[in-house]
């Protein structure tokens, strides 16, 4: 029984965690939240996580803007 409760509040901890990622447009989806949080729980820098993301989605954007302008 304490299994599923312990279940029960990592879910609605995560609900929770999305709900404020959403309000913030943070652009993460459940399964990328889930992913920060758990780097953040073995001692990731939130904060260098956060450029990494951020350097990530720019070098992202910049490639489509190429392909796009290739094409």
């Amino acid at each position: 029984m304490a299994s599923a409760a312990n279940m029960n509040a990592v879910r609605e901890t995560m609900d929770v965690l999305l709900e404020i990622s959403r309000l913030l447009n943070t652009g993460l989806d459940m399964e990328s939240l889930s992913i920060c949080v758990r780097l953040c729980e073995q001692g990731i820098n939130p904060e260098a996580l956060s450029s990494v993301i951020k350097e990530l989605r720019k070098a992202a954007d910049t490639l489509k803007a190429s392909e796009n302008s290739a094409s």
